[in-house]
């Protein structure tokens, strides 16, 4: 019964979710979000990203992590952003010894919701679905836990 750690990696907030696969039933562990403060220097911001990811594994010891994979945006100051956050994250994982699967966004959404077109609502709605009475942290939150559970089904 693996425990499966998902996260969805941003600068401005990243966020995770603990999942229990027992079969084809899953079960919510917790989930969470870490926010950074947009005015602190890109070092601060990106240490503290790490440490807060290090102490949710080191509370959860999750068997494995899964995270959305990157994709790139128009504006290239925000792709870089983002992948010095996903940086912190995979290296966070990589410290604790995690192995870490890397999963397309459309993909998440085919694996959550059936079609990889779905919207935001669409995933919670089916988040709550799967998890029945789980409290989501917030946004960053969900999609973490959408992660976990395309992991689980996927592998």
């Amino acid at each position: 019964m693996p425990l499966i750690l998902g996260l969805d990696p941003s600068l401005s907030c990243t966020g995770w979710g603990v999942i229990r696969a027992e079969g084809a039933r899953l079960v919510h562990v917790a989930n969470g979000q870490v926010p950074t403060d947009a005015k602190a220097p890109m070092a601060q911001r990106l240490a503290h990203l790490q440490a807060a990811l290090a102490e949710v594994i080191a509370a959860h010891r999750p068997d494995r992590a899964a995270a959305e994979e990157v994709f790139v945006n128009k504006n290239a100051q925000s792709t870089l952003k983002l992948a010095q956050a996903r940086g912190c994250v995979l290296a966070a994982c990589g410290a604790a010894g995690l192995d870490v699967n890397e999963h397309a966004a459309r993909l998440v959404k085919k694996a959550v919701v059936g079609t990889g077109a779905a919207d935001k609502r669409q995933v919670q709605a089916m988040l709550a679905v799967l998890l029945p009475g789980v409290k989501i942290a917030g946004a960053d939150a969900a999609d973490a836990l959408a992660v976990a559970i395309a992991d689980a089904h996927l592998g």
